[in-house]
């Protein structure tokens, strides 16, 4: 077999699996129909708040981008309910921790792992190139490419995004939930400092996050229904900026609109299985959750160690895509994916709603937590590893 390992998408979870694998002694592919374009010189309209855990594992990957100027740190992070009086907060520093999270650009992220991918050891780019066929059988696995290539492998990893086309080749099902909600993302100036603090507030009309960038600068996530969506992303630089700078109760001031607003669809999505003969499914192709805490593409890297660490420590007569290899991989994935997706989802639709039952419950929940020491250690353990 010409390859051990053939990774269909470079996004930022294949290309950190296809970095813990290069120089590994493994013959790896990675196919990726849109590799990403040089770095524009303005910010990022999409960043990610990448956990402690997932940055230790890009670095030892080599892809932790090197412009330590252009990466936010989230020193603190203040909670807010919907009552304005209930607030939860989690300081990395009672935690033992230099920060909770670091706030990262896509396209850094995207453009270092494709350029540590072009010239690590044992990896082999198709850039540009689409799938066509996937053929499994007892002793591999063959991926017919546009253009007539034709790839035999081991295994082929699907970490294609979630309209995975590997996971509809290989007949794993997938049970998808429209949220009705959009992820509108901006970046703005701001006429006050951060201090490293992110906030987040539960409201009737979605879920707001600020989130620090470097110097007086801020990353919004606004978490929404599509029709109010569609009014923020229509609004002009000034209106949009006065509209999110009441919405967070001025914290940080005026507000400048840096990036022009982006929107883009959110849904629940859990597959059937993460494995089958020859396959394994990362990333958005394993499932997607609602971003409200952050975790989507932390869950994604937590896939890529994992399956990292147990194709690296399979014995010598094991090859790459034997099954109970791969079954190992999904029992140590199955209780963190479940689990975070359950917390995701239960806290929208809680948060989401009119009961005043459910009001007072979950908002007394957010002031008792903020209370509880011993539970908060174990939500921000979870939450940057």
């Amino acid at each position: 077999m010409p390859f051990d390992v053939v990774i269909v998408g470079a996004g930022l979870v294949g290309a950190s699996l296809a970095g813990a694998l290069a120089g590994k002694g493994l013959e790896i592919a990675v196919v990726e129909p849109h590799p990403p374009v040089d770095r524009p010189e303005g910010w990022d309209a999409r960043v990610y708040a990448i956990s402690p855990g997932s940055a230790a594992f890009l670095h030892s990957c080599g892809m932790w981008p090197e412009d330590d100027a252009r990466i936010g740190r989230v020193e603190t992070m203040r909670v807010f309910g919907d009552d304005a009086r209930s607030q939860l907060t989690f300081d990395a520093y009672e935690a033992g921790l230099r920060e909770l999270a670091h706030i990262v650009e896509s396209g850094s992220l995207q453009r270092t792992a494709w350029d540590r991918l072009a010239a690590a050891p044992g990896v082999t780019l198709f850039p540009g190139r689409r799938c066509e066929r996937l053929d499994v059988a007892a002793d591999g696995a063959r991926l017919a490419l546009d253009g007539d290539a034709v790839l035999e492998t081991r295994l082929v990893v699907g970490a294609d995004g979630a309209r995975s086309w590997v996971r509809d080749a290989a007949g794993i099902g997938v049970e998808a939930r429209p949220y009705h909600q959009m992820g509108v993302v901006a970046n703005f100036a701001t006429a006050r400092p951060h201090r490293g603090v992110a906030w987040q507030w539960f409201r009737r009309d979605g879920i707001l996050a600020w989130l620090p960038l470097p110097g007086d600068r801020m990353s919004m996530v606004w978490s929404t229904s599509e029709a109010h969506a569609a009014e923020l992303t229509a609004l002009g630089a000034g209106e949009l900026a006065a509209t999110v700078a009441a919405a967070g109760h001025d914290m940080l001031g005026a507000l400048e609109v840096i990036t022009p607003a982006q929107a883009f669809a959110l849904r629940l999505a859990r597959v059937a299985a993460l494995v089958r003969p020859r396959v394994a499914l990362v990333g958005d192709a394993a499932h997607n959750v609602h971003p409200l805490a952050g975790q989507g593409v932390n869950l994604g890297y937590r896939d890529a160690r994992a399956l990292a660490a147990v194709l690296l420590g399979r014995g010598p007569q094991t090859d790459c895509g034997d099954y109970a290899l791969l079954r190992a991989y999904e029992r140590a994935r199955r209780e963190d994916i479940l689990a975070t997706g359950l917390a995701t989802d239960g806290l929208k639709h809680l948060f989401n709603n009119d009961s005043p039952l459910l009001a007072g419950l979950r908002n007394l929940g957010l002031a008792c937590t903020d209370r509880l020491a011993p539970v908060k250690r174990l939500l921000v353990q979870h939450a940057v590893a």
